[in-house]
């Protein structure tokens, strides 16, 4: 049986799926993992966990699935943009800075900024600089860990790490490489070198290759390992976000493709470039394609906060939100606990509860923070299409999917229809169809709607949109009318965690 084998290392866990030939799962795996969060606003993962847990992944899927399989290809993603740095012997300098929830380079992006200019770098890089833009997090390295960068010799993500680990070639997708901002031209699909040279000196410049060409095939080192077969193809592979797009077939013109997970993350495509200051201008996944992008810095991760808040449990906690009703009862949230992303742009805004009495309950928390999110949604849709996207059709992904009042909420607070996919999987599906596509001969390609039909619609409620389009705007001056007290509490949290005297005091 033709099967391929699709791996994605995401921000909770590394996840596995083993496909058939018609796309039918045969095994599934995942080994959560921690991100090390040394300090407030960094994010960082030992790049060495992403080996070691693809190995053993692909060794158990490939055991549970039985001798009757012929593997003929290996798909890889993962999260980003991030950025590890390694030495000529591939050995990580330091640990791996995550994508926006990581907001450590503050000072870089300033000052680069300052250097060059708004303008020219988005003329250049298709986006302003942010904490999304592995670019800065590169010279923060070289600005605050010299001896770490002094040994630095290659960049690498999830996906390309994999890549090199399975085949030895060293390759970044031009998707992942659009996110390097400034360091890549958008409108060239090339590195732009006299930025490279200037911000990046002495790291190696990887070849650009597209998410789903051959990166290279398994070796016998990498084989020993995982139990892949020698010379099995390896796709290069993308970040994980644009791989949940092809499981689900969102990357046509006009598709928007919405990521349900620990953060949230959105994807419009197009056949042109589109810009605007506060999202995310990239190249698709496929030659020819252009994206605006945007992403929540938190949203299933504050419903996991107030979980383990209120030590109750989700069926508990959606049926008591569910109660609560459109509104949540008066509360109002804003999603911003780790900073927040799109379309703000703010590393220091933080959550804020508006309206709480001694009447509210948890069910009502938790039903403002499911709507903290949709109304995030609803900020990104409605910047984006402002900025000229044509949104024609919202595929839905990931596991939040599995959430019948989640995805209702977003539907009524955006006013959109929300087409749910037969599979969920995510990012490592899209990961295993990439690799189908490469090894498949000529007009033999599999197609994702034969792979993974659409077997639900959300339709949006009326009456609960109207009283959305009323929170939307409470929503959005909430954010403006507490900002500068929410910055100067920001100043007084770092205070108290850099002065240990501060720290101390009762």
């Amino acid at each position: 049986m033709k099967c391929t084998l699709g791996v994605d290392v995401g921000t909770s866990s590394t996840k596995g799926a083993l496909l058939d030939e018609a796309g039918a799962t045969l095994a599934t795996g995942a080994i959560a993992h921690d991100v090390g969060r040394p300090r407030m606003g960094w994010a960082e993962m030992d790049a060495a966990v992403w080996w070691r847990e693809f190995v053993a992944l692909s060794r158990e899927l490939l055991s549970r699935a039985g001798d009757d399989i012929d593997l003929t290809g290996v798909g890889v993603s993962g999260m980003g943009p991030c950025v590890a740095l390694t030495d000529e012997h591939d050995e990580a300098v330091r640990p791996a800075i995550l994508y926006g929830v990581d907001t450590r380079a503050t000072a870089q992006i300033e000052r680069m900024t300052a250097e060059l200019g708004v303008d020219e770098i988005v003329r250049v890089g298709g986006s302003r600089l942010s904490s999304q833009a592995a670019g800065p997090k590169i010279v923060w390295i070289a600005d605050e860990e010299p001896a770490a960068y002094a040994r630095a010799r290659r960049l690498f993500m999830p996906a390309s790490y994999l890549a090199r680990k399975l085949t030895g070639a060293y390759v970044l997708d031009h998707q992942s490489a659009s996110q390097t901002t400034p360091l890549y031209d958008v409108e060239r699909g090339a590195w732009h070198e006299p930025w490279w040279d200037r911000f990046a000196p002495g790291i190696e410049r990887p070849r650009l290759r597209w998410a789903g060409e051959i990166a290279g095939t398994v070796t016998a080192e990498a084989s020993e390992a995982t139990g892949i077969p020698v010379g099995t193809p390896v796709t290069t592979g993308t970040i994980d976000a644009w791989s949940e797009a092809v499981s689900v077939g969102a990357h046509g013109t006009g598709d928007l493709m919405l990521m349900y997970g620990t953060t949230m993350f959105l994807i419009v495509t197009g056949e042109r470039t589109l810009r605007t200051p506060s999202m995310w201008t990239t190249v698709g996944a496929f030659e020819g394609t252009r994206n605006l992008a945007g992403g929540l810095a938190t949203s299933g991760a504050i419903t996991a906060w107030l979980k383990e808040l209120t030590g109750s449990d989700y069926p508990v906690l959606l049926a008591e939100a569910e109660a609560s009703g459109p509104g949540a009862r008066g509360v109002v949230m804003l999603p911003y606990f780790a900073g927040e992303r799109t379309p703000i742009l703010d590393p220091d805004a933080r959550g804020v509860i508006a309206g709480l009495t001694l009447d509210h309950s948890r069910g009502d928390l938790y039903r403002a923070a499911l709507e903290a999110t949709a109304l995030g949604v609803r900020h990104n849709v409605e910047t984006m299409r402002a900025a000229g996207a044509d949104i024609r059709r919202i595929v839905a992904v990931g596991g939040g999917t599995q959430g019948a009042l989640w995805m209702q909420i977003v539907s009524d607070a955006t006013g959109l229809t929300q087409q749910v996919p037969q599979t969920t999987i995510g990012a490592s599906y899209g990961a295993a169809f990439l690799a189908a596509t490469a090894v498949a001969g000529p007009g033999e390609a599999p197609r994702i709607d034969d792979w993974n039909p659409i077997v639900r619609t959300i339709e949006p409620d009326p009456a609960a949109s109207l009283v959305y389009d009323d929170l939307f705007d409470r929503y959005l001056r909430l954010y403006a009318g507490t900002k500068d007290v929410v910055h100067e509490l920001v100043r007084a949290q770092h205070a108290t965690l850099t002065d240990p005297d501060l720290k101390e005091a009762p």
